[in-house]
């Protein structure tokens, strides 16, 4: 995706059981090489680590409001 990913929109690099295709590859884009698994982000199961990545792209988006403290990013519904 030479634009990124927009926001709200499941990674095409995904598969069904959440494993990047472009995971050790050079063409990774820069930004999920940066990501690092940790609970606070992922927390207990896939659906909260989706719940917590989209409030992430809710608060990051661009003309958002100012992004929370990321401990503070602890409900889905952000």
């Amino acid at each position: 995706m030479p634009n990124g990913k927009p926001a709200g929109v499941r990674c095409p690099q995904l598969t069904v059981d959440n494993h990047c295709l472009l995971f050790d590859k050079p063409e990774r884009p820069a930004v999920c090489v940066s990501l690092r698994p940790s609970e606070e982000m992922c927390g207990a199961n896939d659906q909260e680590a989706m719940n917590r990545l989209t409030c992430l792209e809710k608060l990051t988006r661009p003309n958002s409001s100012p992004a929370a403290p990321f401990h503070q990013i602890v409900e889905p519904d952000c």
